[in-house]
């Protein structure tokens, strides 16, 4: 065998090689070449955050440090530390007035792993996955499961989130909804109704599937973005408005978006404990699990209520300050007669904003606009092809977490500059 043949792609399983990538990761590594080189980026691209920008809570911080000198190094539970459990138990408790068992709980190395358990844990080949698009990596998900996609394209109109109204005709042969509030990419919040409207959806559905001996419909509930909302903006959650949907939501949540800890690697599951049960034992053969330095420390920072709001003031300013600079920028931009429109900051790290280019000096698709954003004008943004809408549209996600505000204003002056020589 030809070293040449080790590397033939006809040598993989027919999975990796109908498997893509990530999208953003390939977009952020290229960005990351530029900015190594020297050239000036305001970097919009990695729902990350900067820890020149945002630093973890130094009361988090200090617990992992007297964690590790504790000895806290060994492997942790299959399904977490004990503490960290019952802290996620209190805090859906206090926070969401949910009520759980411990059973119900469970700990993986961030929100990534809880997702994929979910899936592997309800999903069949063949089985109905209902999303909308733009969303988060549900199309990558559902691929691995061999799953059926049910895609909703959504746009402004509904405030790029799925309705009711619109998984209605689907529902009957779904084995699950995915659903993500607030949303990445667009930042934007579901509203209470709506959420109401589709937990009741879900629990109608169930009760028909009792009659049959059906397996259950299950909605897929990411909120980990859900402590960071903006103006009137709330969130809520299906069990929280509807009781009774409790038996068929899977939560997907943890500290990486609330405490700017994404490279802690601690997130979490809330559901009905028999998923819990089997998501545990997928994950136990991938070992996912928290290091367990960090689940003793985030379990004692959750009881921490006057830092965490101590914290949760200034990072939520400091956000905002940034996606206002933003939205207001790009709206100045519009008022002035250029193509460009963005949504007002609803929540999580993101803005949504559309570059309405296309058919404009040659530019075709939402890559050329995305190129010659980043070439004229040092912006570097992520389109929605990214996220699973294949549709040309112009709209781009913009993700605030590693940027400066001197960033921001230096590269809105870059773009106005390159949209108005179009």
């Amino acid at each position: 065998m030809t070293v040449a043949s080790l590397h033939d792609a006809t040598a993989l399983s027919a999975l990796a090689q109908g498997l893509t990538g990530s999208e953003i990761l390939k977009i952020a590594g290229e960005i990351r070449a530029l900015a190594e080189a020297g050239q000036e980026i305001c970097n919009l691209t990695v729902g990350d955050f900067s820890p020149k920008e945002f630093r973890i809570p130094p009361e988090l911080e200090q617990l992992i440090a007297e964690a590790l000198a504790a000895g806290e190094t060994n492997y942790p539970p299959s399904d977490g530390m004990k503490e960290l459990r019952q802290a996620v138990v209190k805090l859906y408790a206090e926070e969401l007035g949910l009520t759980y068992p411990i059973e119900a709980t469970l700990i993986a190395g961030g929100s990534r792993p809880i997702i994929y358990a979910a899936y592997a844990a309800v999903v069949d080949p063949g089985d109905v996955v209902i999303y909308p698009t733009p969303s988060w990596n549900n199309n990558h998900y559902t691929y691995l499961m061999k799953g059926r996609a049910v895609e909703l394209v959504v746009g402004p109109e509904t405030n790029f989130l799925p309705t009711a109204a619109q998984l209605k005709p689907h529902v009957r042969d779904a084995r699950l909804i995915c659903i993500c509030t607030p949303l990445n990419p667009t930042g934007t919040v579901m509203a209470r109704e709506e959420v109401e409207a589709i937990a009741r959806l879900v629990v109608d559905e169930n009760e028909r599937r009792a009659g049959t001996g059906d397996r259950p419909l299950f909605i897929l509930w990411d909120q980990v973005y859900w402590t960071l909302t903006f103006g009137e903006n709330r969130h809520y959650a299906p069990p929280q408005l509807v009781p009774e949907s409790m038996p068929y939501t899977i939560f997907v949540d943890g500290i990486s978006k609330a405490y700017a800890a994404t490279g802690l690697r601690v997130g979490w599951t809330v559901a009905p404990p028999y998923i819990t049960a089997r998501m545990r034992d997928i994950l136990g053969h991938v070992g996912a699990w928290a290091p367990r330095a960090e689940q003793m420390a985030v379990a004692k920072f959750l009881g921490m209520s006057d830092a965490i709001r101590t914290y949760r003031t200034k990072m939520l300013h400091d956000i905002q300050l940034r996606l206002d600079l933003l939205h207001d920028g790009l709206e100045a931009m519009r008022a002035d007669g250029l193509p460009v429109h963005a949504i007002a900051p609803q929540g999580a790290i993101y803005l949504t904003a559309h570059f309405d280019l296309i058919g404009r000096a040659g530019l075709k698709t939402n890559e050329d606009i995305r190129r010659l954003l980043l070439e004229k004008a040092g912006f570097a943004a992520v389109p929605f092809q990214a996220f699973g809408l294949m549709r040309e549209t112009g709209w781009f996600r913009l993700s605030v977490g590693a940027v400066s505000p001197d960033q921001i204003r230096a590269g809105l002056e870059r773009v106005r500059a390159a949209v108005s020589a179009l």
